[in-house]
């Protein structure tokens, strides 16, 4: 080098090692590589004379430090960032025991979550899956369930019963037995949403559930303050009756005669394990004289007379409701029959009303 040259560039090719590239990534990446960097610097600068070698020497000091910077680099860069993809997701990653790696250990899922796809973080394994699978299922809202508790409430059925009273139910019995007994339960499920309104539904069979306003008249009228014992119900139907007429009576009997429409009684109440409710299937004109004499008897179809065998059946003092007229629908009266004695009986006309025929026989 010539002293001119000299003076414009005072420093020898030597001296003038180039930083190295400070590497994108962790923090504790980079003070890795600034480290590196700052220990080969310092090798590069030792004088000649302290190599036994020489010229030669000092070529083979520079590649040691090499080595050891790209080691360092490569250590502290590359391994870290592929580690947690080859570990299995469920193993516990052990972190090095150098002290470079100790702040590594917060961003580890930083480095995970920017891996490309390719190379992402295996699957887990199918046996998760079912697990995964439950825990879906049990974050999505039950449709049914929800429904069912809605109609479940006791607001709801409160709604009811307020209806009730205002429309002339005064017993409170009656009315605290409808307020418990599920009217919901006693319908087809597509007619659930309309189980509390005040309204007859179908059941099968050409037959209906009566209308809740009617059920708590007809019971309302048959006890009349009274403690009642056995209770006779004439066409059971779906159930609901019985069931209200069980929170009454100390026992209720109840005819069906359409044999499939007894079986879905039992299957209604079968869940509220009602221990009071003695179901029977057969005629119900001729009604039950084995456990006669009855308290009450409560008629759910309407005949062109009362049975004599059910007037027989009442105790005296005993009250009978039911609907009297034309098995057409027209003209059906809701009728009070109270025994006075042996061979007396007084008759009421009361209420209008719609109620499927009383029929003989059994099907």
């Amino acid at each position: 080098m010539t002293s001119e040259r000299a003076k414009r560039f005072p420093l020898g090719l030597e001296d003038l090692v180039r930083e190295p590239r400070r590497p994108e990534g962790r923090p504790g990446e980079v003070r890795a590589a600034a480290l590196a960097a700052s220990a080969a610097l310092n090798a590069r600068q030792q004088p000649a004379k302290n190599s036994p070698l020489g010229s030669a020497g000092k070529t083979q000091a520079k590649s040691p430090a090499r080595a050891q910077t790209q080691a360092q680099a490569t250590s502290q860069a590359k391994p870290q960032a592929k580690a947690p993809i080859k570990t299995p997701v469920n193993s516990t990653l052990k972190p090095p025991v150098s002290a470079q790696a100790k702040p590594q250990a917060k961003p580890h899922a930083t480095a995970v979550g920017q891996s490309s796809p390719a190379r992402a973080a295996p699957k887990p394994a199918p046996v998760n899956k079912p697990a995964a699978k439950l825990n879906e299922r049990a974050s999505v809202p039950n449709v049914a369930l929800n429904g069912a508790l809605a109609l479940t409430s006791e607001r709801v059925r409160e709604r009811m019963v307020e209806r009730l009273r205002a429309n002339g139910v005064t017993d409170q019995r009656v009315l605290n037995a409808m307020s418990v007994v599920p009217r919901h339960m006693f319908v087809d499920p597509g007619l659930a949403a309309q189980a509390y309104e005040d309204a007859a539904l179908p059941i099968g069979h050409h037959q209906t559930i009566s209308k809740p306003s009617v059920v708590a008249r007809m019971i309302e009228l048959a006890a009349a303050g009274r403690a009642l014992n056995n209770v006779l119900e004439i066409g059971t139907g779906c159930g609901y009756q019985a069931a209200v007429l069980s929170q009454v009576a100390r026992d209720v009997y109840s005819i069906e005669r359409i044999k499939p429409l007894s079986e879905r009684a039992k299957t209604n109440l079968r869940p509220l394990r009602i221990p009071n409710i003695r179901l029977h299937y057969g005629d119900g004109r001729l009604g039950l004289p084995s456990a006669a004499p009855f308290d009450a008897i409560v008629i759910a179809a309407a005949g062109l007379d009362v049975p004599q065998a059910l007037l027989e059946q009442l105790a005296i003092g005993g009250r009978l409701v039911a609907p009297v007229g034309s098995q057409e629908g027209q003209n059906q009266v809701l009728t009070l029959v109270e025994r006075l004695g042996p061979a007396q009986w007084r008759e009421s006309r009361l209420d209008r009303v719609f109620f499927v025929p009383l029929k003989s026989g059994v099907i």
